[in-house]
Order: C-alpha cells, then sequence, then structure tokens
C-alpha cells in the first residue's frame, strides 16, 4: 500500500448525497477474481449510456476533471452493501482521498485498508469545496493527513478528524498484512520455538 502524506490534486465534483456501493461499482462485474482492474466499472451505469458508450454528462467523462484523485461527495457515500469491491474500484481508478460531510462505516474501515483516505467535513464546507471544483477550471485541494488539513490556494482551509492508528497505518502504508509482516522476526521466533519443542516431544 503507497504511504498517504500529502496530496495535491485535481478534485472532482460528484454532487450527489447516498451514493451506494452499487453505484459505486455495480454488481454485475463483482465476478472478477482479481483485485484490480475494478477502475474501469467505476460509477459504471452513470459514466456508460445503455449503449455503452461514455455519457458526457457525467462529471468524471469531463476532461477537466481527468486525473483527479480527490473526489468530493454528497453525504452518506458508500452506504448500501459491504462490498470491499467499492475501495478497490476508487481506489484502481486512482482516487487517494474522498471528501464528505459522512461515510458509511464498513465502507470508512475498508477504504483506510486500501490506502484511501476519507476527509469528513461539514455539509456547508463540502457545498462550498462542489462549488468551487464546479466553477473554477483545474481546481485543486491540498490533503494534508499528517496535519490532518484540506486546502487550496483561493483560502479555504479545514481539518479534519482520523482515528490515530488508521492515520499512522496509511502514512506508513501498511494494510492488514503490512502490519502483521512487521513481526515477520517475531512470528518466524515463535515458530522455530514451536517446531523444536514438537519435535522434543516426538522423541
Amino acid at each position: 500500500m503507497e504511504p498517504f502524506r500529502t496530496l495535491t490534486s485535481l478534485a472532482a465534483p460528484l454532487d450527489r448525497t447516498n451514493v451506494d456501493t452499487d453505484q459505486i461499482i455495480p454488481k454485475q462485474f463483482l465476478k472478477r477474481i482479481e483485485r484490480t482492474g475494478y477502475g474501469d466499472f467505476l460509477f459504471y451505469d452513470w459514466r456508460r449510456t445503455a449503449s455503452g458508450e461514455e455519457n458526457p454528462a457525467f462529471e468524471l467523462n469531463q476532461p477537466r476533471y481527468r486525473g483527479a484523485q480527490i473526489l468530493i461527495a454528497g453525504k452518506n457515500f458508500a452506504c448500501g452493501s459491504s462490498r470491499e469491491h467499492a475501495a478497490w474500484a476508487l481506489s484502481d481508478y486512482g482516487f487517494r482521498a474522498v471528501i464528505a460531510p459522512t461515510f458509511a462505516d464498513i465502507f470508512f474501515s475498508n477504504a483506510g485498508k486500501n490506502g484511501i483516505v476519507l476527509v469528513r467535513i461539514s455539509e456547508e464546507q463540502v457545498a462550498e469545496l462542489l462549488h468551487k471544483a464546479q466553477t473554477i477550471e483545474g481546481y485543486q485541494l491540498t490533503v494534508s493527513l499528517e496535519e490532518q488539513t484540506v486546502s487550496d490556494i483561493h483560502g479555504f482551509r479545514a481539518t479534519f478528524d482520523i482515528d490515530p492508528f488508521r492515520k499512522f497505518c496509511l502514512i506508513e502504508g501498511l494494510d492488514d498484512i503490512g502490519l502483521t509482516l512487521r513481526h515477520a522476526a517475531a512470528l518466524d521466533a515463535f515458530e522455530a520455538k514451536h517446531d523444536q519443542a514438537n519435535w522434543l516431544k516426538a522423541k
């Protein structure tokens, strides 16, 4: 998992509330056995027309938002089913941070384990950022996980809370496997001692 400290990037607006995980990654794409490639299907039903062509009206299809690594969304983002594929799709597409007033609890956990920083700020602050992203060409935001701030060059600045352990893992780039591997030496020593004890018993 890539460490996250400070990110300055284009910001893409998704001015919708209650965006559920089936909208983030529709159920027909959950059959994939790989953990990668889900970015192609992110918001598929919004990004594509019935014939499979790109929908030019959808925000992420507009050239001005191409390459954005920060997504601004409405409250209760990623509600619905608990599929971790939603975090995989957002990450695979290229988003490293999502800003919203509130997030679904299970998604909040899944996102952190996949290197995505979730920034919770007030509805009024999110509304301001949505407006700026929609009206300022090339609008960028800076998310500092170390300082727990989100800011722009136009005078906006807000702070956000984050669990200290989650912050540590994101800054160090540690997912569950990475956390376990930090104790590899101790685990190897335990296994060696355990194997030796079993060998002595067998004698």
